[in-house]
């Protein structure tokens, strides 16, 4: 074999399954069909996201979904033509959000978060990568007195069960604190544990320059000719054939691509979102701020300010639409100060998730030597070096640091 592993998707979940099978003695080769972290690594507002300790769950009071279905809100906008094609998967994920099942995946995804940050931490000191790291935290706002209350009081309570730091701040001390915002927020919860990152898509580089330094293959190829031939898994490059007794597929919102002609239904579906760059008017933030009740983020980068929107629901493969960002940038240009576009146009990804909230971790079930490692649901930045350790133990059969049976992909047969 020229290789013991194949890993495909070069985005940040596969760069650090990667360097952790490379760290316990495999060969290694990174495929992917374009450069690292130039997809859906590449576009999201840098949280590493320790505080994160609650899944993004399916809306279930009333006010939500009407504001919802009239498809006018700036934090989720669908294509009516996608609905079909997401209905079955709509329906799982509002019926695993219900108060017990979404409390069943706060608790399964717990031991993911609580070490993102410290594996963030381990890696970012080999790439020598800390100047892209802010240890600033991120801010909660909010519009409305009431619903800042209302959550300044839940997030204190969640902070002092996770062992979590969090300053509630209300308008006063938010404008203090960020003296560049415009008059209108209510205040903010500035959780303290997270860490930002000012580059994503640069920080993924590193780390797969890292990769490479130590003696890993990095290679353009197309995922979809992954074989399994004998007791081995050959995938197409331009660099010819590689072959490996195992391969992992870490291809995010395209993992289906392979796993699906394999006979495997997993439900996932991929969850668009936008940014785009602007010129800063003001003093520069802090830290990132999210805006709860629009459902956008601004976050200081390297290449400018960077605000990401929310949810969009379209089929992959169509035409972007820009709806969301111009309803978001509407609300957050006079808050932020932002200037012009930085960007010739918006940029777009897609976000990979599963509707129980939890990605897909681990052997893949009729296919000896085949690994999964996709669908992590908002925090692909977030999870990718802890879900690296993890598929690395398991694949080295060393013990794992967690119980791993909560993201095996059998759940969904």
């Amino acid at each position: 074999m020229e290789f013991d592993v194949i890993v495909l998707g070069a985005g940040i979940v596969g760069v650090s399954v990667a360097l952790h099978l490379q760290d316990r003695g495999r060969r290694v080769a990174l495929v992917d069909r374009r450069g690292p972290g130039e997809e859906t690594s590449f576009g999201n507002a840098g949280l590493i996201e320790r505080s994160s300790v609650v899944p993004y769950g399916f809306p279930r009071d009333i006010g939500t979904l009407l504001r919802h279905a009239r498809n006018r809100s700036t934090d989720l906008y669908w294509d009516y033509r996608a609905l079909p094609s997401y209905a079955t998967w709509l329906a799982r994920f509002w019926w695993e959000s219900s108060p017990q099942r979404h409390a069943a995946a706060s608790r399964d995804m717990l031991p993911l978060i609580e070490r993102s940050v410290a594996e963030h931490d381990a890696l970012v000191a080999r790439a020598d990568a800390a100047s892209l790291v802010r240890a600033s935290g991120w801010l909660q706002a909010y519009h409305t007195g009431r619903r800042f209350e209302l959550e300044a009081a839940l997030a204190e309570r969640r902070a002092r069960d996770h062992g979590l730091q969090v300053r509630v701040l209300d308008a006063a001390a938010l404008r203090a604190h960020e003296p560049s915002l415009a008059p209108g927020l209510a205040g903010a919860l500035h959780w303290l544990d997270p860490k930002t990152v000012v580059n994503p898509g640069e920080l993924v580089a590193r780390y797969a320059r890292l990769f490479a330094a130590e003696g890993g293959t990095l290679a353009i190829g197309d995922a979809t000719t992954l074989r399994r031939a004998g007791d081995a898994w050959s995938v197409q490059t331009e660099q010819g054939e590689l072959a490996a007794r195992e391969a992992v597929v870490a291809l995010g919102p395209w993992s289906d691509t392979v796993f699906e002609p394999l006979g495997y239904r997993i439900p996932l579906r991929a969850k668009r979102g936008y940014h785009m760059h602007y010129r800063p008017e003001r003093e520069a933030l802090s830290a990132p701020v999210v805006d709860s009740e629009f459902g956008y983020a601004i976050a200081p980068m390297q290449q400018g300010v960077r605000l990401t929107t929310g949810v969009e629901l379209a089929r992959r493969g169509t035409a972007p639409t820009g709806v969301q960002l111009a309803r978001a940038e509407a609300i957050a240009r006079p808050l932020f100060g932002l200037g012009e576009r930085l960007d010739p146009q918006p940029w777009l990804g897609m976000r990979p998730c599963t509707p129980d909230m939890r990605p897909v971790i681990g052997p893949a079930p009729r296919h000896p030597g085949l690994w999964f490692a996709f669908g992590h649901n908002h925090h692909g930045l977030t999870l990718g070096p802890v879900t690296g350790r993890l598929l690395a133990e398991m694949m080295t059969h060393t013990p794992t640091f967690t119980d791993p049976r909560p993201w095996r992909a059998e759940r969904f047969d």
